[in-house]
């Protein structure tokens, strides 16, 4: 089962932006999804998904709104590193 969601914006906005009215529609979906998924609302599985395209693709596409494919929370990634140091064997 799936749901609607429908967005109204001005006929002439897809147009002005240099884009086909369906380019236009893809963008915006294709936004909104990036920023469920920055706001760690959505996976990347998830918000491939939503956007009907591979998550590899969805991954790829990060990149052009700054978007990193690694989301992180502040210190995760020095908690990282220091589990990975504990696990190093010593010489």
């Amino acid at each position: 089962m799936s749901n609607t969601l429908t967005v109204q914006y001005p006929g002439t906005l897809p147009e002005a932006l240099n884009m086909s009215r369906s380019e236009f529609e893809r963008e915006a979906k294709l936004a909104m999804a990036v920023k469920l998924f920055e706001t760690s609302k959505l996976s990347s599985g998830q918000a491939a998904e939503l956007v009907g395209i591979p998550r590899v693709y969805f991954l790829y596409e990060l990149s052009r709104f700054g978007v990193s494919p690694i989301q992180l929370e502040p210190g995760e990634l020095e908690e990282d590193i220091a589990n990975a140091e504990r696990a190093l064997p010593r010489h």
